[in-house]
């Protein structure tokens, strides 16, 4: 049986970020182990669907940690193993023929994608993308795709969308919505993408599903529900993640999109912590549970939960982020525009200079931004974590060019 002071479940950025933190704290690289499915050691995921799809970015370039971190004398690293059940009190995790003990725990296992159960699913060339495995796969078929079919508007599709594009392959983002992402964007901010991605060669096709993938030994074409039939070398489906808890049933810890967790990220059970994509945290800013799927969450709790778990047991408090780069466009979005009863935009559309800033009774909960001064950037996240009141100046929020940086 392999012992640990503090075993981290996952390979994930969790994990990465969370053997980092210990390491600087002065936790001896001995005590530290982490299990993982997965057959390389912790990496960033933003590159897979980003520089690494387009060949800006080489696996080497990806890795979490020197690779010195691990090995003899080092973080005990434990790749390809696949964790069977925990039992909280006798502190073990099993996985097959091994066991593993722990004095702490910090589940990281993250996320799976949901997939589609239709006719021709299982054909080469339909792709997902998660993991380093998977973006491998996919950067050949972006690399070598003459028609490739996105199904999914998120920040997924839109960004594999955009790699297609890039790489000359006649590109169609199709998904169920009236609008493009209208699960967070605004119409206008719609309206924006759309005429971008269409200006750049991609189809938009609303309103519409995959019904079935045709093909003998290979992909050749995606037949939807509206009867369409769209030639495709390549499919990628970006419909949405969940959170890998199935081996957690019946151990002790409250599961429920996710492991629950409160906001020092401690799951009830006994030197048990839960972080990342996997994690139901309470969120302290905005009084409410959720379970974030993005990077910068990943890197913040995974670096908070090493703290917590090491001693220094303070809540987790941080405002919701996430980034991403489509074409040569890169935006950011602060907070969380749920409960939302105003949006201002603050935009050029014709320079693509675009802010948009949803609030609650006058108060700032959420802001996309794109294009805009890095002082905007600064007050942005400033006004969400301390919920300022800002309805005296609804006019210069809205005005392009106003100066609002020095607003209170």
């Amino acid at each position: 049986m392999e012992s640990y002071r503090f075993l981290i479940l996952g390979g994930g950025m969790v994990a990465g970020y969370a053997a980092r933190q210990l390491l600087e704290d002065g936790v001896p690289a001995t005590d530290i182990g982490i299990v993982s499915a997965d057959d390389v050691p912790p990496y960033e995921r933003p590159p897979l669907s980003k520089g690494l799809l387009l060949g800006i970015d080489e696996e080497q370039d990806i890795y979490i940690n020197p690779p010195d971190t691990y090995g003899k004398g080092g973080v005990g690293l434990h790749i390809r193993t696949t964790v069977q059940g925990l039992d909280i009190r006798a502190k073990t995790l099993a996985a097959g023929d091994q066991e593993f003990s722990y004095e702490r725990l910090l589940v990281a296992t993250g996320a799976t994608p949901r997939t589609l159960d239709i006719p021709g699913s299982e054909l080469p060339g339909v792709h997902y993308l998660r993991s380093l495995d998977d973006a491998r796969s996919l950067r050949q078929a972006v690399d070598t795709a003459k028609r490739a079919v996105v199904i999914g508007s998120g920040f997924i599709g839109m960004e594999v969308a955009s790699a297609f594009a890039q790489k000359d392959a006649e590109t169609t983002l199709l998904f169920q919505g009236e609008r493009l992402w209208d699960s967070f964007m605004t119409p206008e901010l719609s309206a924006y993408f759309a005429r971008y991605y269409e200006e750049r060669g991609v189809l938009i096709r609303a309103n519409d599903s995959p019904q079935s993938f045709a093909g003998d030994t290979k992909l050749t074409a995606v037949r939807t529900v509206s009867g369409e039939t769209l030639e495709a070398d390549a499919a990628v489906a970006g419909i949405g993640v969940v959170p890998v808890t199935d081996f957690l049933e019946g151990s002790g810890l409250s599961i429920d999109n996710g492991v629950v967790v409160n906001e020092y990220l401690e799951t009830g059970a006994p030197d048990v912590w839960a972080a990342g994509d996997v994690a139901n945290y309470q969120d302290t800013l905005f009084s409410r549970r959720r379970r974030i799927e993005h990077w910068d969450n990943a890197v913040e709790q995974g670096k908070h939960a090493a703290r917590v778990m090491n001693g220094d047991r303070q809540p987790f408090v941080h405002v919701p982020y996430f980034f991403s780069d489509i074409f040569d466009l890169s935006y950011e979005y602060w907070g969380d525009q749920q409960g939302a009863d105003e949006v201002i935009h603050r935009a050029d559309w014709d320079g693509g200079s675009i802010a948009v800033f949803w609030l609650r009774r006058g108060r700032m909960v959420a802001a996309f931004v794109m294009k805009r001064p890095d002082e905007e950037r600064d007050a942005v996240q400033r006004w969400i974590r301390e919920s300022t009141d800002l309805s005296g100046h609804r006019p210069a929020l809205g005005e392009p060019d106003s100066d609002i940086a020095a607003l209170p």
